[in-house]
């Protein structure tokens, strides 16, 4: 069995993972312990890394079950579960605690706890940075079409209503995705993910500009093309 926590958590999680699509797959669970324990390396305060690698790759264990409605919050749900797996496996318990509350407090919904350990503040960040920059536009479009397909109708316009001549559709734009982004951005807690964060938004910021000109540029405009001043 590996020999660390996180590694351990790892190889506990990955069967939980083989229904994910691919918004919470188990490929988001490694983007998270990565970015985690980088703004951990980044933050003046000790932080216990294993703990924060075993709450990363556990926090999304639930998402296959809720997306079918099998269970109803998949916060919960984890941090049941992983402290059922651990607790199998011996760990200590006052790790399996910190764990547990990291997973507990991980979502942005208005239902879940304050973080209250730095754990659980970095968890909480690097789980929402996943949504900015541009693996986090890859993904927000992947949750549109989730939801697209689980309700059975559209849930969301890839485009700017405005530009569409007559009625427009009674459904959200691409504003959406920027509204998501930025939601998750303002309500980060660390300052190393608060930097990162602006990082990726600006990024995305320049998307935006070209996603606009794309779709603005009429039948008779020239293609927008993006200049390299590169050799």
């Amino acid at each position: 069995m590996p020999s660390t926590v996180g590694s351990l958590a790892r190889e506990l999680s990955r069967p939980y993972y083989e229904d994910a699509f691919p918004a919470h797959d188990i490929f988001h669970a490694k983007r998270v312990r990565d970015v985690a324990l980088q703004l951990a390396a980044q933050h003046p305060d000790s932080v216990d890394r294993e703990v924060l690698a075993g709450a990363a790759w556990f926090h999304d264990i639930g998402r296959p079950l809720e997306r079918v409605g099998e269970i109803e919050n998949h916060d919960a749900w984890a941090a049941t579960e992983a402290t059922t797996l651990l607790q199998a496996e011996a760990v200590a318990p006052d790790r399996i605690t910190a764990i547990e509350h990291c997973l507990r407090a991980h979502s942005i919904r208005a239902s879940s706890p304050e973080p209250e350990t730095l754990e659980a503040k970095l968890l909480f960040d690097a789980d929402k940075l996943d949504a900015a920059g541009a693996v986090g536009l890859v993904r927000l479009a992947c949750i549109v079409g989730e939801r697209s397909g689980r309700t059975g109708e559209q849930y969301a316009v890839i485009d700017d209503a405005s530009t569409l001549d007559g009625p427009s559709p009674e459904l959200p734009d691409i504003d959406l995705v920027r509204e998501w982004t930025r939601e998750r951005l303002d309500a980060l807690y660390t300052e190393p993910g608060r930097r990162l964060g602006e990082s990726r938004w600006a990024f995305m910021e320049r998307f935006f500009d070209q996603f606009a000109r794309e779709i603005d540029a009429g039948p008779g405009a020239s293609p927008a093309v993006h200049h390299d001043d590169g050799e």
